[in-house]
């Protein structure tokens, strides 16, 4: 079998640090395979993959210090914000990762690298270089383009929104080398389910219904929000969902408040789709991954507890977008809540027309779309046609 009939190969890396990046690898990935069966896809996560014992160790700290002093987040965001990643890329920790990139690019032969994180972007581009001859992707995540994100050797940028395309034409990105895509959501998110059955599925009741979710960090809930949503619970039925913090739904199972035949405590789960589907409210903070898959699902959404940096840009836009309000005082509750109660029929229908979108970068699928056609052009060019 000739190099041009074997099957394509795309490697995605990312890297555990902030939320969303993982996610968003494993979804273009199962867009793609959704669109082209024979594409051979591999998703990797360089810290853990790499160096299994320092990565955790690096996260537990930067999670802590997300939790406790989010000021501080903010702060180096905006201070690191025009910075590359030229001095970190000298840590030795980077130098191990050089060596084992190079042996897994060996290995595996791709035909196209996409990059969902800062770091592995740095790595391959300086791979590309000492002269890795490959093409390179890099899939902004976010609302916002830190200065990290940013290298010469990047052969195309897929990103959000115009605006962000815009602050990369600010750091002299050229113009042709960036494409507004949207960001990639997993195929569950392209389209509706039937929530009748649905409901009997996930063994709820036919009801107004808001989901709560805490942050991608498994920071925890909003107390006073969540004290609030509790006293609804006679006519709204509640669903808080803890992500992967299992020690905050042991600590909600066991609490007295959380005891109710509407009040339903999910953890990790791979079926927020379906939670989402069910739902007709989402009480969640701005992770960039999860407000894309709201506005796939067509939900609205409330935030709390926005992080200053990347969380502040991306509620900004959809808050713009009239996707998502801003929890600023319990007003906003209190309406909603009144809303759900006797509004019903008019949230419902709302929900469905906001699935009908006019532009193409808001098609969930938009993106997995382009990468293909980016890798059939550069099968055609490398194939001389």
């Amino acid at each position: 079998m000739g190099e041009n009939m074997r099957k394509k190969r795309v490697l995605l890396l990312s890297e555990g640090f902030g939320t969303g990046h993982t996610q968003a690898a494993y979804a273009l990935a199962a867009g793609m395979k959704k669109l082209d069966p024979d594409l051979q896809c591999r998703v990797i996560e360089l810290g853990k993959f790499l160096n299994p014992t320092m990565g955790p160790l690096i996260l537990s700290a930067y999670r802590k210090t997300v939790s406790s002093s989010p000021k501080l987040v903010g702060m180096l965001y905006r201070k690191q914000y025009d910075k590359s990643l030229n001095r970190l890329t000298k840590l030795a920790l980077h130098r191990i990762f050089y060596t084992h990139t190079a042996q897994v690019i060996q290995q595996l032969k791709p035909d196209l690298i996409i990059c969902t994180h800062p770091f592995p972007n740095a790595v391959i581009s300086r791979l590309k270089r000492k002269g890795l001859n490959v093409s390179l992707i890099t899939l902004i995540t976010d609302y916002d383009v830190h200065g990290t994100w940013v290298n010469k050797e990047v052969t195309q940028y897929l990103v959000s929104t115009p605006r962000v395309k815009n602050l990369l034409l600010r750091r002299n990105v050229p113009a042709a080398s960036i494409q507004v895509t949207g960001i990639p959501v997993h195929p569950n998110f392209w389209e509706g389910a039937d929530k009748e059955q649905l409901v009997k599925d996930l063994g709820l009741k036919r009801m107004p219904t808001v989901l709560i979710m805490s942050g991608g960090w498994g920071v925890s809930f909003n107390k006073e929000i969540v004290n609030l949503l509790i006293s609804w619970a006679d006519q709204i039925q509640l669903i808080f969902c803890t992500g992967s913090n299992e020690k905050l739904l042991q600590k909600m199972k066991s609490s007295p408040a959380f005891n109710h035949p509407h009040i339903h405590l999910l953890g990790y789960t791979k079926q927020i789709d379906k939670w989402m589907d069910v739902s007709d409210l989402l009480i969640t903070k701005p992770g960039g991954m999860t407000c894309t898959e709201g506005m796939a699902k067509g939900i609205p959404m409330l935030f709390y507890g926005v992080i200053p940096g990347q969380e502040e840009e991306n509620s900004q836009y959809f808050v713009e977008l009239g996707s998502a309000e801003m929890i600023h005082s319990p007003s906003v509750l209190h309406r909603w809540h009144h809303r759900l109660l006797y509004e019903y029929k008019q949230v419902e229908s709302s929900r469905v027309n906001s699935f009908m979108s006019t532009e193409p970068e808001k098609e969930p699928f938009y993106c997995a779309q382009q990468v293909l056609e980016l890798l059939r052009q550069e099968t055609l060019s490398s194939s001389g046609l």
